[in-house]
């Protein structure tokens, strides 16, 4: 083997935990694009219930059988796999689709910007985890980066925003995904794949009564093929696809180091934007970028 093949070997173990992770801010960032357009077209509970459910069943065949096998163990941990599922599955989302209905994807992914520094808190708070000046430094940074692309380097955007009832429920909904990441290194040991689609089945139990109470006020879904297209996706990218490379991210790096890709999540979006949509790349993306990555650097040093 060539010294060249052994170092390019060395990198990509080095580097893969965190390319893994960066999906999930990929997959999240047209999450709460899609969930604020399509607020007026499918109610936030029903939106929820029908993504864990489709996900549930499109994973369900492909982790039967490690799902069998680790049954026990998850039942011998259910509590903290309840207080998992309630936390990442059940409220997180259903809260982040009611949001959005009263506030703006702006102000959503400003407010989702914090909550790297929510996981530093709750790790801090429960288990004592310590974090360095310079790495405090780092989480600063990273969510300046964030912002600058969110207000799209217009700081005077900032002294104009109003804030409405949707902002507190995202508020509350980011501090639920911060306890969740968290809390991962409480799960039991098993399988990625049976956590996964554990955790979404009993998620989809906890929504249950919420979706039911809703369907019994009214609300009503027309079928549509942009409905059914919003529901595939969501339940594809930002909650298979998103939620394995999340928590991967969490069991290798740590819920401080993972939790600093959700600033990537206004990066991706614009990119997308920019791919998808025919925006331009603008000298606040750039910079925002610059300083987001500037602090992932430094926090990780």
């Amino acid at each position: 083997m060539s010294p060249n093949s052994h170092n390019t070997g060395a990198w990509y173990r080095a580097a893969w935990p965190y390319l893994l992770t960066a999906l999930a801010p990929l997959c999240w960032g047209g999450n709460i694009v899609l969930g604020r357009g399509m607020a007026d077209t499918i109610p936030p509970v029903s939106f929820a219930f029908w993504r864990w459910m489709v996900a549930f069943v499109i994973l369900l065949p492909f982790t039967w059988r490690t799902a069998r096998q680790d049954w026990s163990r998850v039942v011998n941990s259910w509590k903290i796999m309840s207080v998992l599922s309630i936390l990442g599955v059940s409220f997180f989302n259903t809260m982040l689709y009611t949001a959005v209905h009263t506030t703006t994807a702006i102000n959503g992914a400003m407010i989702q910007s914090t909550m790297s520094a929510l996981i530093i808190l709750a790790t801090l708070v429960m288990f004592k985890e310590r974090i360095t000046r310079l790495q405090i430094l780092g989480v600063t940074i990273c969510i300046s980066g964030a912002f600058v692309v969110i207000l799209r380097g217009q700081w005077s955007t900032l002294l104009g925003m109003s804030f409405a009832p949707g902002d507190i429920l995202m508020m509350g909904a980011v501090i639920l995904y911060a306890l969740y990441s968290a809390l991962l290194r409480k799960r039991p040991a098993i399988h990625p794949l049976s956590f996964l689609v554990s955790t979404f089945g009993l998620g989809i139990l906890f929504l249950l009564p919420l979706y039911i109470w809703e369907l019994a006020g009214s609300a009503t879904v027309t079928v549509t093929a942009e409905v059914i297209l919003s529901i595939l996706y969501v339940a594809l990218f930002p909650s298979i696809v998103a939620y394995f490379c999340w928590n991967r991210g969490v069991e290798v790096l740590g819920a401080n180091r993972t939790g600093l890709f959700i600033n990537l999540i206004p990066v991706f979006a614009s990119i997308l934007a920019i791919f998808f949509l025919g925006e331009t790349l603008q000298a606040f993306h750039i910079v925002g970028m610059t300083l987001i990555f500037s602090g992932m650097i430094l926090f990780n040093r």
